[in-house]
């Protein structure tokens, strides 16, 4: 499931890092919680409809923003604290909420990113980012999507994540969080097995750290 938000437009211009206002925004919206962004069940997107200029963004028109959980309870909060408190950063506020229930799919789905997938594991002291270019990748995510369908308590083992290798304009690019450069992929994912684990991917993303804005899908 997803909401999609549409945004009034900003009163002060908004920094090239202003995920970690998105993350912050979140957060306020779901109250007191123990969601941790390292296994996020949940998948934030970054804002569209914006211009870009050399120190920021403006969004004269307003933005477009969505959130994914398959975990309707956190769906409810977020609408609760919507309605609440509907400020979000630089002066938007949330003008409109839009539900959509997850698609369906089929045993094969090739996925456009919303957002670019970021890979990483903890190996020794050091934090390896991992590209489309690395051979385990593709495992990795995999890895990365069953731990997420277990802790959902789901009992899925049917998936495979993997880049589209024939996509002809893959690139990475090094995205800053809160200070710390992360290096994200932009191509396009292919999901194999269980249709009801595709779905899934759809509300959570793919890969580490979706909670702080990496790997949303279209």
């Amino acid at each position: 499931m997803r909401i999609y938000l549409k945004l009034s437009p900003n009163k002060k211009l908004v920094p090239y890092t202003y995920q970690e206002n998105l993350v912050g925004t979140f957060h306020k919206w779901i109250g007191q919680n123990e969601i941790h962004d390292d296994l996020s069940l949940y998948s934030l997107s970054w804002l569209s409809g914006g211009k870009g200029c050399k120190k920021g963004l403006e969004f004269k028109s307003g933005a477009c923003w969505f959130i994914g959980s398959p975990n309707v309870d956190i769906i409810k909060k977020l609408i609760a604290g919507i309605q609440n408190d509907p400020t979000v950063a630089f002066g938007m506020t949330v003008t409109e909420i839009t539900i959509n229930d997850t698609p369906d799919f089929s045993n094969n789905h090739r996925f456009y990113l919303e957002t670019p997938v970021f890979v990483k594991r903890r190996i020794g002291d050091k934090d390896i980012h991992y590209t489309f270019q690395d051979n385990e990748v593709n495992n990795l995510m995999t890895e990365t999507l069953k731990s997420k369908l277990r802790e959902a308590g789901k009992n899925i083992d049917n998936i495979s994540v993997k880049f589209d290798k024939t996509y002809h304009h893959p690139k990475t690019k090094l995205i800053q969080f809160k200070g710390i450069k992360n290096k994200a992929n932009f191509c396009p994912v292919i999901l194999e097995g269980d249709p009801a684990a595709i779905r899934f991917a759809w509300d959570v993303g793919i890969g580490n750290c979706t909670g702080i804005g990496f790997g949303a899908l279209q």
